[in-house]
């Protein structure tokens, strides 16, 4: 049996969070500043997008995070994604981090009485009542920004604590499905890396050439360690010029642009459909996923994303700008450079207002060079500098055809596409363990916290979600 109490009768320690100055000034103390925005990265220890801002230092050790603090989302929220939200911030969040976590002004931290619950068991509770929208009367929207009524609901939302052996138990388990999850994460950010890489000794830092021309003649140090089989080395280094010419390029290699290659290949690069042909009233809640802006990352879908929808008949309609596997959708509003690869999964989405469908017959030019290019600093940089517009910048097809664009060999680009393809296929797979694990979860969530299953009933459900 599990005793009831008030929420704010289970904490130590609480605050709001705060957003401080964008530059180091006097009295001022950096800290990174966790947004709502940063939740879903944060949960599976991504900080990347978490910024650095200068805080009072009259206020700053007043906001210093702790592990096992709990960051609850205040201010904010859509309709779809109300107020609410929280993140647990286990010890490891804190390694590395080279200067002190706070939350933004947007958010509340919450800090347990250890004594009395769990901070993880706290974390799903409210997870748990979050996902049930239980919490939702407390989600209020008059005008402007909504708000979460969190004074309200610390003093009047009574939490079922049960005893502590109980509590470990439920937090354990679906953190390890967290874990998991993770770990699937990290593995397709190192296959990403291991892509990158090849692409960048091969295409950027002409690696095999120059060390042809330095007198490496084993194949394995050739492809600079990146290929360890020796017969498999030696086909890709025998594709590789031995030289420089003029130009500093591989011989036989050239630049053009991006233009050159659709004319030559008729490949299309062509924008989503204007408010004209796709009108409010064309989306509904389930259907066909429209693919925007804020669907996509600098290097693929971001997770969790919440996709626009549109009916069959109206994707049919607007079927030139259904995306088959190998296109690239590219945002070209707002944060120029964000893109993903379409793969099977991605197969008949459409490429919505604001994005780019960029389509080349993949025997003449490879999806996967053609992405990785993209994907190179220089070229991010050279389309950024070229985009119209400061306050919401716009990229349109003939920036994007004017693109300096490497004319390697076609074999060489078709083998470093062979090798993606695999990296991706790797991806695919944990993604979509990713995504049985996490539906696993979220269907176990509420479950455990009410007691209407118990933990002994779990494990084979968990060795399904394997």
């Amino acid at each position: 049996m599990a005793d009831l109490f008030l929420l704010q009768d289970l904490l130590e320690y609480t605050r709001d969070g705060e957003w401080g100055k964008g530059e180091p000034g006097d009295g001022l103390v950096e800290m990174a500043v966790i947004r709502g925005t940063d939740f879903g990265a944060v949960r599976y220890g991504d900080f990347s997008s978490v910024p650095t801002r200068f805080i009072p230092e009259k206020i700053a050790g007043r906001k210093v995070l702790q592990p096992g603090d709990i960051l609850l989302e205040t201010a904010g929220g859509t309709k779809d994604q109300p107020t609410g939200r929280t993140v647990y911030l286990s010890e490891k969040r804190f390694a590395a981090r080279e200067v002190p976590l706070t939350c933004a002004s947007f958010s509340r931290f919450l800090r347990v009485k250890q004594g009395l619950i769990d901070p993880r068991y706290l974390y799903w509770y409210l997870q748990s009542i979050y996902e049930t929208r239980e919490m939702l009367p407390y989600h209020i929207q008059h005008t402007g920004v909504a708000r979460f009524q969190y004074t309200d609901f610390a003093s009047q939302w009574r939490i079922p604590v049960p005893d502590r052996d109980r509590q470990v138990e439920i937090a354990e388990l679906l953190g390890s499905l967290d874990d998991k999850i993770e770990l699937n994460r990290r593995m397709n950010e190192t296959l990403e890396a291991m892509a990158q890489a090849i692409f960048r000794d091969w295409f950027v830092d002409f690696g095999p050439t120059l060390r042809k021309i330095e007198g490496v003649s084993d194949p394995v140090e050739i492809m600079g360690g990146l290929v360890i089989d020796a017969d498999r080395a030696q086909q890709l280094a025998d594709l590789f010029p031995t030289k420089l010419g003029d130009d500093g390029l591989p011989e036989g290699w050239s630049y053009g642009t991006l233009n050159e290659v659709a004319s030559r290949v008729s490949g299309v690069i062509q924008t989503g459909p204007f408010g004209s042909q796709l009108h409010q009233a064309d989306y509904c809640a389930l259907g066909v996923p429209v693919v925007m802006p804020a669907n996509l990352t600098y290097s693929g879908f971001r997770d969790n994303s919440e996709f626009a929808y549109v009916a069959e008949d109206t994707a049919n309609r607007l079927a030139k700008h259904r995306l088959a596997k190998g296109d690239i959708v590219y945002g070209r509003r707002g944060d120029i450079g964000r893109k993903a690869l379409i793969g099977d999964d991605q197969a008949g989405w459409l490429c919505g207002t604001g994005c780019l469908k960029v389509r080349f017959p993949a025997s003449a030019m490879p999806a996967e060079f053609l992405y990785y290019w993209l994907d190179q600093p220089a070229m991010v940089e050279w389309i950024r500098s070229r985009a119209i517009g400061a306050t919401m910048p716009n990229l349109n097809t003939s920036t994007l055809n004017a693109m300096p664009f490497l004319h390697s060999s076609d074999e060489v680009a078709l083998e470093f596409s062979k090798i993606v393809q695999s990296l991706c296929l790797l991806q695919s797979v944990n993604n979509r363990q990713i995504q049985t694990l996490g539906a696993t979860r979220d269907l176990l969530l509420p479950k455990l916290i009410s007691g209407e299953i118990r933990l002994s009933e779990t494990e084979e459900r968990l060795e399904a979600a394997q």
